[in-house]
């Protein structure tokens, strides 16, 4: 039957800024779809927090706390229809009438509804566990009996399991999601625990504070209803139970426990209204016979004594001091059950029951939510009054099922289709896009998480090698730290302004060095654990951008070079002729070293050449020669060498299987799309866009003008100019490699700053400036001068990235294009270098994810990193085919027009700059382009 939204009561404290936390993203043993995207599939948070339905009785047991969780959780894995999202809030007039509607008639009609919602209650014995295959059986009659089973079917028939792998993958899923949750949870709930059963809790700064303006305010209105209840002919429920404690004391145990629960709660803040009374209530009660036992044994005096041992009762007094003591000391070790157990020894007096402590805990919410205050500073001005509001808001939640775009990949781990940090204005762009538009780029996240994995144990053994032996080799970072330098023993300020400068550096490349380690030891762990897996699955989602990112933050394809290394796909496939011929030219490619930049001829050669090497890496990675070390991305290349080795020694090569993802890289990619945008052919030659007997490499392009204005410069005289001497220490030490960053990012808006530091990490690689002061000058002249280098080659990118840049700081309220702060003001400078690049980097988005969804459709394993497509090397050719076709779809749309028009239609008062002048490159000539990704 149909659930309906179930109303819950709960109280929610406000503070000024509430962080929001969580949980990491995993792998997935099954392929991730969007499913609950669809129109079909809802969202179901949990309910029930009716204060009728939390109050046990003796006739009707609840059952136990876990086991009600436990059924609640289940509840998410099968929702049903959906009801009208609606959703209801108010203030309660009255706490206390909460707790005066208890009775046992409502607690018969939880059990009605534990029934109703097909839960049991602990009047039924419990039955026993099912075996393994009657639970997977009742779980498969269950999703066919729900709208799960549909999707379930469809799910399996896509990817050939068997109901009974399905539900097993499916099972170990949850396990995989949420046992580092689970762990987090228990170790953070232990931690709030201790800190409240320490009184540590109040105690913290900020918390103290409130405490201090709330205590008095209560205290005066707790002394009031004391007041009011002592009147003859006081009716009230709690009326009995009211004065046994002075007014400070109640007060205190109000603001301490509520706190406390609202802290170690269910982590949104807020606490069930009944259950925080009832808690409130027996702290109350436990006090008041503290309070009467150390009144009743409070020392005496002498002449109460001598009055005593008149009567013979000097034993007694004598054991009520001791016993006086014993609490005193159980007290200040804060052991409470201990203190309870004595206490309640020497107390005769009838137990006040779960019905009085909703009571009176009740009163007491209610006062603490009239006379609590506080005071946000998130939203204060200078000249504006102070922004005070009540602590505590008693509400009524009723939760509805609503369609969401944060589910997906994960059962139960939060996995939202963009990254929106938080952003409300991204969050509300996202709700705003029709769903229509949105299936194509859940097919594309779709096929991206279908991708099956595993871990390469071969080289994953060599990479635990290297880090049990130290690391340093293969990129991996040194596990030791350098020796800071000894302060010398000199007055000379010269030489000491020197070694702080060293011992800053020293302890700065440490710092660096441990958080290199951390982040290869996260790797490894992953690695690991997987390793034994049969596959898995890399979730994936998308930034503002439309740029796609896996959802797992440590081991994916998107990282280093050992992240890629020991990788690979689960699926093999056979090499055939020209999956030999690709792999051989992967090898090159990972070599790198100028090799990468031969013709696919030449490339095919230097592997060839270079079999004795290959064959030698692959046998003694580390007794060997260490060929593979060399390379430029060293593990990957030594996960080839091994694939490379197996298949020509085998006597029929073409059949040897790979699991090796075989990469199409992009040339300057950034620039190629400028090049499309503009048909600029000129630009289209110096980035493949256009067929050439070898590849065009803009990066060596780029360095060859610097080195021509270097050298220029070193022939002025040093005493006039001295970017000559700067120029005479760097014209040997300009290659590709030293201007690749520069040139690469240059289209997505570096500036001089950062081109200066990007190049001044390349020089201090090598070594050959020693001196810091003349390492940063020969930096700023080195950035000055490829810049300069850049605007002369690539005119015509300039002109479209400028004109992006104009319509970007035109003085409006451009909320949407607003990223770097949550306001309604627009940051000229920053937007109009921001947006250039993010638009570039949405059009190489789109191009990646038409490509992924045109690939699955031909039957190809797929898996791109930006604008490096990844496929088997039997399946290059039918991918260089798809990715070249839909580029060229991607370009025969009017985009420049597209985006001026949809700026004209949101802002029609504003004038935009035209349309710049384009060329006339024809984009099918991209078609025949062996190298525009290679």
């Amino acid at each position: 039957m149909p659930s309906s939204p179930t109303p819950a009561t709960a109280l929610v404290f406000s503070p000024p800024s509430s962080p929001s936390y969580s949980s990491p993203p995993h792998l997935t043993f099954i392929p991730t779809s969007r499913r609950t995207l669809t129109p079909n599939m809802w969202r179901r948070l949990p309910a029930r927090r009716l204060v009728s339905a939390l109050l046990p009785s003796a006739s009707a047991p609840l059952p136990h706390p876990l086991h009600r969780a436990l059924l609640l959780s289940s509840a998410h894995l099968a929702p049903s229809s959906p009801p009208h999202p609606w959703r209801r809030q108010f203030a309660s007039s009255s706490a206390a009438v909460a707790a005066e509607h208890v009775s046992s008639e409502e607690v018969d009609e939880h059990v009605i509804e534990e029934i109703a919602r097909g839960e049991p209650s602990n009047s039924q014995a419990p039955a026993p566990a099912p075996a393994a295959g009657q639970e997977v059986g009742r779980e498969h009659r269950r999703d066919r009996r729900s709208g799960r089973g549909k999707h379930s079917a469809e799910f399996m028939a896509a990817h050939g399991f068997g109901y009974y792998k399905y539900a097993m993958l499916r099972r170990r899923q949850i396990q995989i999601e949420t046992e580092a949750w689970e762990q987090a949870a228990k170790e953070y709930r232990e931690l709030l625990a201790d800190m409240c059963e320490q009184k540590l809790a109040p105690n913290l700064p900020y918390v103290k504070s409130l405490f201090l303006g709330w205590f008095e305010p209560l205290r005066d209105q707790i002394i009031a209803e004391q007041e009011l209840v002592g009147e003859r002919g006081a009716r009230a429920s709690h009326a009995r139970y009211f004065n046994m404690l002075p007014a400070d004391m109640m007060a205190v145990i109000t603001m301490h426990k509520l706190m406390g629960l609202l802290m170690t709660g269910s982590g949104d803040g807020s606490v069930r209204v009944i259950q925080a009374a009832c808690q409130i209530g027996e702290a109350i009660e436990h006090e008041v016979r503290i309070h009467k036992f150390l009144d009743k044994t409070k020392k005496k005096s002498n002449k109460d004594e001598d009055r005593d041992e008149e009567v013979g009762d000097s034993d007694i007094a004598k054991e009520q001091e001791r016993l006086r003591k014993k609490v005193t000391d159980l007290m200040k070790k804060q052991k409470v059950r201990q203190v309870r157990n004595i206490v309640k020894k020497q107390d005769n007096s009838q137990p006040w029951g779960q019905d009085a402590h909703a009571k009176v805990g009740s009163r007491l919410i209610e006062l603490m939510i009239e006379t609590a205050l506080i005071q946000s500073p998130a939203s204060q001005s200078a000249d504006g009054p102070p922004d005070i509001r009540p602590a505590f808001t008693h509400e009524m939640r009723t939760v509805a099922r609503e369609h969401q775009y944060d589910k997906g990949a994960h059962l139960f781990l939060p996995s939202y289709v963009m990254r929106t940090h938080g952003a409300r204005q991204q969050r509300e762009a996202v709700k705003r896009v029709p769903r229509e538009q949105m299936q194509s780029v859940f097919e594309a996240l779709n096929t991206l998480g279908s991708t099956k994995w595993r871990v390469n144990k071969r080289v994953l053994s060599i990479v635990d090698r290297i880090w049990s032996s130290g690391g340093r080799l293969g990129d991996l970072v040194d596990r030791a730290d350098i020796a800071l330098p000894d302060k010398p023993d000199t007055e000379d300020e010269d030489k000491l302004k020197k070694w702080r400068y060293s011992l800053k550096a020293a302890k700065k490349e440490n710092s660096e060095r441990h958080s290199q380690r951390c982040d290869v030891e996260l790797k490894l762990a992953v690695a690991r654990k997987m390793k034994d897996e049969e596959g898995f699955y890399y979730p994936h989602n998308l930034d503002f951008r439309g740029r796609a990112y896996p959802m797992h933050p440590y081991l994916n394809h998107l990282g280093s070079d050992l992240c890629r290394g020991v990788l690979e796909f689960s699926e093999g496939r056979q090499l055939g002729k020209s999956g030999l011929h690709w792999l051989k030219i992967h090898l090159a490619n990972l070599y790198a070293g100028g090799v990468d930049k031969l013709s696919y001829d030449g490339r095919v050669a230097f592997t060839e050449n270079h079999l004795e090497d290959i064959f030698d890496s692959a046998d003694r990675p580390l007794e060997g020669k260490r060929w593979w070390l060399k390379a430029e991305d060293p593990f990957q290349c030594l996960a080839v060498c091994i694939n490379l080795s197996e298949a020509l020694r085998s006597p029929s090569p073409e059949t040897t299987v790979s699991h090796i993802p075989v990469h199409q890289d992009g040339s300057c990619n950034g620039l190629q799309h400028y090049a499309a945008l503009g048909r600029d052919k000129l630009g289209a030659i110096a980035v493949n866009l256009v067929a050439g007997e070898k590849p065009a490499d803009v990066y060596t392009g780029i360095a060859t003008r610097v080195v021509e204005i270097m050298k220029n410069d070193a022939l002025k005289d040093p005493a006039t100019d001295p970017d000559a001497a700067r120029a005479r220490l760097l014209v040997d030490q300009v290659d590709r490699k030293l201007v690749k960053q520069t040139v690469m990012t240059s289209v997505y808006g570096v500036t001089y700053v950062g081109a200066r530091e990007q190049i001044k990490r390349r020089l201090k690689e090598r070594g050959v400036i020693a001196d810091d002061s003349e390492l940063f000058s020969a930096s700023c002249y080195a950035a000055k001068v490829t810049l300069t280098a850049l605007g002369e080659m690539f005119q015509a990118a300039r002109s479209i990235m400028n004109w992006l840049g104009d319509c970007a700081k035109i003085k409006t309220s451009l909320q949407v294009l607003t990223l770097q702060r949550e306001t309604d003001k627009v940051m000229v400078k920053r937007q109009r270098t921001a947006f250039p690049p993010n638009f570039v980097h949405s059009l190489d988005g789109s191009h990646m994810m038409m490509t992924a969804v045109a690939c699955k459709r031909q039957g190809l394993n797929f898996a791109g990193v930006h604008d490096s497509y990844w496929t088997h090397a039997c399946d290059v050719d039918t991918m260089n085919k798809i990715l070249r076709e839909k580029f060229v779809e991607l370009y025969d749309t009017p985009i420049l027009e597209n985006l001026l028009e949809s700026f004209e239609k949101s802002f029609p008062q504003l004038k935009f700059p035209p349309l710049p002048e384009r060329g006339d490159f024809d984009l099918k000539d991209v078609l025949e382009s062996p190298y525009f990704f290679n």
